[in-house]
């Protein structure tokens, strides 16, 4: 299995930015991007090159706009956020898939990447081949509150803390009255490192606290400074945002009823419940939806299911 990249690259993709590409698997196979998480996850060591048939598929990764070995990165206390939106990722994508030549491809993508994949596919249906999507979320708005307040149900300790920073921090914040991801969107997007790198750091730990249930090895708040400010400040800025999805992918699913589309989630997913995947999969005719009930945001058994339900899909 070929997991090593075979090429490497930054490419230019206007408003100042250069994606970092890396390119593995076959050659001469089916193509495959793969979409990660985050916002702002970066591709990290490349274990992803791993989850798929290495074999039959020439599997395309990139750090998405701000994050990873792409630049400028969003920990810079000037980066502008303003240049990076669904919109301007979509058109990385296809400006990365014109610069590889590639007509058509099947789209991969996981947790915030699965709305990538999934906007991807809508806009573009007849560059995607298929989508298939693991820890599957639309960033809509119900779901981005779930995450951000609700699940406090579950972890009262930790979102006391989480909420709590929020209502010191002097943004006017307080319980019940606006949005906490708004508050925490301010905080991050403040160019001093006084008030940003700390709310980088709390919400880290409140991260830790509900996609750390049934992952406890996860840690995103023992990672370097500047990746915890860039994921932070990404996330914050799309969740705020409604994922700059418009309009929502569940009301609208538009061109995505008539691409194969696979969805694969956890039952124990507390960060994102299964709600979303079974929503999707009621709205798309031509989807298949995989639920692992042992698993949550991730893990071994999702992953095999992700890779059969990808050959499925993407080789016929």
């Amino acid at each position: 299995m070929h997991t090593d990249p075979i090429a490497t690259g930054l490419l230019e993709v206007g408003d100042g930015h250069r994606v970092y590409w890396e390119d593995s698997g076959a050659l001469d196979g089916v193509p495959l991007v793969y979409l990660h998480g985050g916002p702002g996850g970066g591709l990290n060591k490349g274990s992803y090159r791993g989850w798929f048939d290495n074999d039959r598929f020439r599997v395309i990764g990139l750090d998405q706009r701000g994050c990873g070995r792409s630049t400028p990165h969003a920990s810079d206390p000037t980066y502008d956020l303003g240049a990076n939106t669904t919109a301007h990722l979509i058109a990385d994508l296809e400006a990365l898939r014109t610069h590889l030549g590639i007509e058509r491809w099947v789209v991969t993508g996981v947790s915030s990447g699965s709305t990538l994949g999934l906007a991807y596919g809508r806009a573009h249906p007849e560059r995607t081949l298929a989508v298939s999507v693991m820890a599957v979320t639309t960033t809509g708005r119900a779901e981005v509150d779930w995450i951000t307040e609700h699940v406090g149900r579950i972890f009262p300790e930790a979102w006391d803390e989480y909420a709590g920073y929020a209502e010191r921090a002097g943004v006017g914040y307080r319980r019940g009255q606006g949005r906490l991801v708004t508050a925490y969107a301010g905080l991050l997007a403040d160019p001093d490192p006084l008030v940003h790198r700390p709310a980088a750091e709390a919400w880290m730990r409140w991260e830790d606290a509900h996609v750390g249930l049934l992952q406890p090895t996860t840690s995103h708040s023992e990672r370097p400074i500047d990746y915890q400010v860039a994921f932070t400040r990404l996330t914050a800025h799309y969740w705020s945002h409604d994922g700059f999805v418009d309009p929502p992918l569940l009301t609208d699913p538009g061109a995505l009823r008539e691409i194969p589309v696979g969805l694969v989630h956890g039952r124990r997913d507390i960060s994102g419940p299964a709600v979303t995947a079974y929503a999707l999969h009621r709205v798309l005719p031509r989807s298949r939806l995989v639920i692992e009930s042992t698993e949550g945001h991730g893990g071994p058994l999702m992953v095999a299911a992700w890779r059969q339900l990808t050959c499925d899909l993407g080789l016929g």
